[in-house]
């Protein structure tokens, strides 16, 4: 059995204040079909997104945009 390639996104996300705004858009993220991990940074926005597959970088603002927030 093989372990199948894990793909990453990182990106920017901008108008987080605070751990509600962390939170909410990890929550949005996690929901998306094969991710893994969601590492949310505040001070910086950073965000990046581990996944089974390959994730469609407009699915990934449309979740961030769910949360109330917009990529840089």
């Amino acid at each position: 059995m093989t372990e199948s390639a894990k793909s990453s996104w990182t990106g920017t996300v901008t108008g987080m204040t605070c751990g509600h705004c962390v939170a909410s858009v990890s929550e949005e993220l996690s929901a998306l079909p094969g991710v893994e991990s969601v590492d949310v940074v505040l001070d910086t926005g950073s965000v990046t997104v581990v996944s089974a597959e390959p994730l469609d970088p407009d699915t990934v603002a449309g979740a961030v945009r769910e949360a109330g927030y917009a990529l840089a």
